[in-house]
């Protein structure tokens, strides 16, 4: 007797419960949640369901992917949060400097991927053993998935293994531009929604796609500054500012970010957030880029606040003309 775990056959004792086979791969039930026959199976379930012959299953985790100033909190979902800058957890070296990363950033959302288990190594260390999910509110998002069948499996299985229903929702449209595909988009958070999920949506810089995703019920919007990990930077000012006029959500800058002066910029225009990645994975310190883009979305905020100088195409003189000395 066998089953197929995340794509490998594996040996099938008789009367096998779902629980028991986790804990003979040596894989803690409580961090994983689990799919038979593309079916969850709920962690309440899993010492009464036995296991059968050929039995598909798949067994995911999520890997990585200061004082509080209240009077400046932002509210997603109807939870309220003080730090404006999203971090993702992937491209790290290791769990150790993403754990110093996101300390240091100040970011209270991280964003997790969801990905198999390794069934052949289930010792290896987990993202919870370095980031506390009840420190920290995990994200988890679709990472990796460029049709709506799969991010809206992906996120189910999510919700699985943690509990959360607060997502991010991203259907990428092809390889080269990990540009977002709007038509399975619209699909995935309709689905989503009806199904009880909170559905934060990486969405292009189109004003009515951005309005046809609030209407859908989608709590934030999440327009694209620039391409996913090119650092290209704020490209679509104009665009942004339109949607972030026009929600009645919040706005949050997803992907395009190189360096803090991106995230200044951002911020500015009035976005209520940033989420970034790869800006601070892939500095050359990543701990040092992190307090840099922690700094720059509170400048940034408060520069937004404070309301900056009307542009003008002449020059003006800050020190008054009258009582100059002359010739």
């Amino acid at each position: 007797m066998y089953v197929l775990v995340n794509g490998e056959e594996r040996p099938l004792n008789e009367k096998q419960s779902v629980e028991g086979f986790l804990l003979n791969l040596g894989i803690d039930p409580r961090k994983v949640a689990v799919e038979r026959n593309l079916e969850i199976v709920p962690k309440s379930q899993f010492t009464d369901i036995i296991l059968a012959d050929g039995d598909k299953l798949e067994i995911v985790h999520f890997i990585g992917g200061g004082s509080k100033n209240v009077s400046d909190a932002f509210e997603i979902a109807g939870q309220v949060f003080n730090s404006r800058l999203l971090v993702g957890t992937g491209l790290y070296k290791d769990f150790e400097e993403t754990k110093l990363a996101i300390e240091t950033s100040g970011a209270e959302i991280v964003t997790v991927a969801v990905r198999r288990v390794n069934v052949s190594d289930p010792s290896q260390p987990m993202l919870v053993d370095y980031v506390d999910p009840k420190k920290y509110t995990y994200l988890p998002n679709t990472a990796g998935c460029f049709t709506c069948d799969d991010a809206v499996r992906t996120l189910r299985l999510a919700r699985e293994a943690g509990g959360w229903d607060l997502v991010k929702l991203e259907v990428l449209g092809d390889q080269a531009t990990l540009y977002p595909n709007m038509p399975e988009t619209f699909k995935a958070a309709e689905m989503l929604i009806k199904e009880g999920f909170k559905v934060m949506v990486y969405c292009s810089d189109d004003p009515i796609a951005a309005q046809k995703l609030e209407e859908m019920g989608c709590v934030a919007i999440m327009p694209l500054g620039s391409l996913i990990g090119s650092g290209m930077g704020i490209i679509n000012p104009i665009n942004i500012q339109i949607i972030k006029e026009n929600a009645n959500v919040p706005v949050l800058v997803d992907a395009g970010v190189g360096t803090a002066s991106d995230a200044a910029f951002a911020m500015e225009l009035g976005c209520d957030g940033i989420l970034m990645n790869s800006a601070i994975a892939k500095a050359n310190d990543p701990i040092k880029m992190a307090q840099a883009m922690k700094l720059a979305v509170e400048s940034g905020r408060l520069a937004f606040q404070a309301g900056r100088m009307a542009k003008k195409q002449y020059a003006a003189p800050s020190s008054p003309t009258a009582g100059l000395i002359t010739s």
